[in-house]
């Protein structure tokens, strides 16, 4: 199922399949989760992805499971993920599938590898693999198994599917290039040695694949025209392609298309982040309302229809980037609002007592509001005796306060207006209960003569039910956990994360409700009756918006001055502090501008990451921009700032100096390198952003160009200038920015001097 319909380059690429038969009119999608943990929210777009293109095109969508790693998946994963998958509102075609159901057909087409001679075990141990890979400057190196033969080859993984060796003792390799730009390409391992229990084949198998090697057989399997992964898998891609170039294939072959991941701040979404937050008892377990997980998540209270409402809203695109919580919380308000009945609850009560009362009165209220479709009632109590919210009252109020204090009236929700006349504190000074008297002329009605401008909720004391209310918050303080260089990400657990209301109080309608109800406590915020608790306890789902903090943190602003008429400019003295003054000058003669030595010398953290870049080689002017403006536009704030070593953001500068990484793709690297950490060269290797010159024929490449635009290149032979900077764009267009530009505009210049 799906809520409205996806537009975006998918979509596009479907269209267009469709419309040239390429894949038999057919659409097939898959959903391949690895059963090494929960699903989390970035794992609920991809199924909302798959899942809605699926059915949006009258297709298929396949449940799978990526289990080739017996040490680390479990049968509880596999079950838990087949419950968020229909919690979200899918059904899967056919039966689940799993990757261990084709273990035997991969084996052999493995076979069939080695007989190529595309595929050699080898006897290397992990370091000794490791060093063989090469660099991004430097090629692999042969292993001295490189030319074992076929024959030799296929009898020793005949040995190790028996069991013969021991764990590490050998691997599986493809062979196809030591020199490819592309490290992935290098002799990648295709099958290793696991003597594990499986948790579907036993201990039948003790090889098992890599998901390289089997992530795309399983496709050609199954029939799947569109495997859809996010961009870390985007060098990938091209071993993907290899593999199923060089096996014999049951059905046509599958193609994969990569899109960006959902990242969140204030969260991990990594797999064995989360199971440490588990493990180590951080949270309370998996479904612990603070994760990012889809058990979470639902725990919290979140309905389906609001989750899939909020990956449609952050579509699918092609560059990583942050999505702010604000999202999630407008498409659970937009949900919530028409499906949660309005009930009152108290969360930290404090007493009313009103003395002119002297008799109970009874009044039925709307359990929803005007303008949201829904009927019912149910039945309130006035009477003497009254909770009501402790932060609505005070004692000295600020300016515009139109709750309850001394001698100020408000109006009870649905009730009289009151009027609080008397303070009552105990020894401590702590305000223990409030005395006043009900106008009782106002029920239902306005009071005459008088403008009351506040209404509070509230409870009878009598009749209303204890429970307990959990107030969940951001799970981590920092905007990115972990990324300030030297901490780790769980000392930046947020200690207020989850806060729990021991005395709060609820309608009687409410604590009857069934376990699961969603509501609105009026004023406070969307609840979940936990129906995994004993005991009567809400989750808040999502808080209302809060006009009155609004209201204090912007007060109103002062009337405008009239506009002074244009002054002379004089010239202004010194912006340095004096205090900053010698610093400064000493950054001006290392290089850098006035302002950005005074920004440096104020930010102390800043500074020291500046000069730790340039101990590892990085020029001043050059660090300084970096780290005071680009990376300032990556976090998008400048009150908490990333760490980077400073050999980080040497290495990074290198790469856009020699142009290696074009300074388009600038911010994607760093807004990786920041969220992910590791070597910049690694990081650009993986993404594919790195320049490929020397794996471009760029006088073939201009050739083609020339001929492709004959009549451009004629009339700039003609003396027609201007047409060199199209064909410069032609070509580099042709080579997908890989190829040099100098390089480039001189070998089309030779090739346009030729007549």
């Amino acid at each position: 199922m799906t809520d409205s319909k996806l537009s975006n380059f998918l979509t596009e690429i479907i269209d267009a399949d469709l419309a040239s038969d390429a894949h038999g009119g057919r659409v097939i999608t898959r959903f391949p989760p690895e059963p090494n943990g929960y699903l989390h929210i970035g794992h609920a777009k991809s199924i909302c992805l798959n899942f809605g293109l699926a059915s949006q095109y009258g297709g298929q969508c396949h449940l799978r499971f990526d289990d080739t790693n017996p040490t680390t998946e479990d049968t509880e994963y596999v079950e838990s993920i087949m419950n968020d998958v229909r919690w979200l509102g899918f059904e899967w075609s056919g039966s689940v599938r799993f990757a261990s159901d084709y273990f035997e057909q991969m084996a052999t087409w493995a076979e069939e590898l080695i007989g190529k001679g595309l595929a050699y075990v080898d006897f290397s141990s992990v370091d000794e693999l490791r060093s063989m890979r090469g660099s991004v400057n430097e090629p692999g190196v042969a292993s001295q198994y490189r030319e074992t033969d076929a024959a030799e080859n296929a009898e020793h993984f005949r040995k190790m599917r028996a069991g013969e060796y021991p764990d590490g003792h050998c691997v599986l390799r493809a062979k196809i290039d030591l020199s490819a730009p592309n490290i992935l390409m290098r002799d990648p391992l295709l099958y290793r040695i696991r003597k594990e229990h499986h948790h579907r084949t036993g201990d039948t198998w003790c090889i098992y694949p890599m998901y390289d090697f089997a992530h795309c057989l399983e496709d050609a399997i199954e029939g799947v025209t569109h495997s859809i992964c996010t961009l870390e898998f985007q060098n990938n891609r091209e071993l993907y392609d290899w593999v199923i170039e060089h096996v014999t294939l049951p059905t046509y072959r599958p193609r994969q298309y990569e899109m960006a991941r959902l990242a969140l701040p204030h969260t991990v979404m990594s797999k064995r982040k989360l199971i440490d937050l588990v493990e180590e008892e951080h949270v309370w377990g998996w479904d612990d309302p603070r994760m990012p997980t889809i058990a979470g998540i639902r725990r919290r209270g979140v309905p389906p229809e609001a989750l899939r409402q909020f990956c449609h809203m952050i579509g699918v695109a092609k560059a990583n980037s942050m999505v702010d919580w604000g999202k999630f919380d407008y498409a659970l308000r937009d949900t919530l609002n028409a499906q949660a009945e309005r009930v009152m609850a108290v969360l930290e009560p404090l007493k009313l007592t009103l003395t002119n009362v002297d008799q109970a009165v009874e009044i039925e209220a709307d359990l929803w509001p005007h303008d949201v479709p829904g009927e019912g009632s149910r039945t309130l109590t006035l009477d003497a005796d009254l909770w009501i919210e402790r932060s609505d009252f005070a004692e000295e109020p600020p300016k515009g306060w139109r709750r309850l204090a001394p001698g100020a009236e408000v109006r009870l929700r649905h009730g009289w207006v009151v009027r609080c006349d008397e303070v009552i504190k105990d020894a401590t000074g702590q305000v223990v209960e409030l005395r006043g008297t009900a106008d009782l002329e106002t029920l239902g009605r306005a009071p005459e003569g008088r403008k009351v401008r506040g209404a509070i909720h509230w409870l009878n004391v009598h009749t209303a039910q204890p429970a307990s209310v959990r107030l969940v918050e951001q799970l981590f303080q920092a905007e990115l956990p972990g990324a300030t260089q030297g901490t780790d990400y769980r000392d930046e657990l947020n200690p207020n994360s989850l806060q729990v209301l021991t005395g709060a109080q609820v309608e009687p309608y409410a604590a009857a409700a069934e376990p699961g109800t969603r509501f609105q406590f009026e004023r406070c915020g969307y609840f979940y009756r936990d129906p995994n608790d004993d005991e009567l306890v809400y989750n808040r789902i999502v808080g209302l918006r809060d006009s009155w903090s609004k209201q204090v943190k912007t007060e109103a602003p002062a009337k405008p001055k009239p506009k002074a008429k244009p002054a002379q400019r004089v010239e202004q003295g010194p912006l340095v502090p004096e205090h900053l003054r010698a610093d400064v000058d000493d950054l001006i003669r290392r290089g850098l501008s006035e302002a950005d030595a005074v920004r440096l010398c104020r930010d102390q953290p800043l500074r020291e990451q500046w000069e730790s870049s340039l101990k590892a080689g990085a020029q001043p002017s050059e660090a300084a921009k970096l780290l005071l403006n680009d990376l300032r536009a990556v976090r998008k704030t400048s009150d908490s700032m990333p760490g980077l070593r400073g050999e980080q953001v040497a290495a990074l500068l290198a790469l856009l100096g020699e142009g290696r990484v074009a300074r388009a793709d600038k911010g994607t690297l760093l807004s990786e390198l920041v969220q992910e950490g590791g070597d910049p060269l690694e990081i650009a290797e993986r993404l594919g952003l790195l320049d490929r010159s020397d794996s471009v024929d760029v006088v073939a490449l201009v050739n083609q160009v020339i001929a492709e635009h004959p009549d451009e290149a004629q009339r700039f032979r003609a003396g027609e200038q201007r047409l060199m900077g199209f064909l410069m764009g032609a070509c580099m267009r042709a080579s997908k920015g890989r190829a040099d530009a100098r390089e480039l505009q001189q070998a089309l210049r030779q090739a346009l001097s030729r007549t």
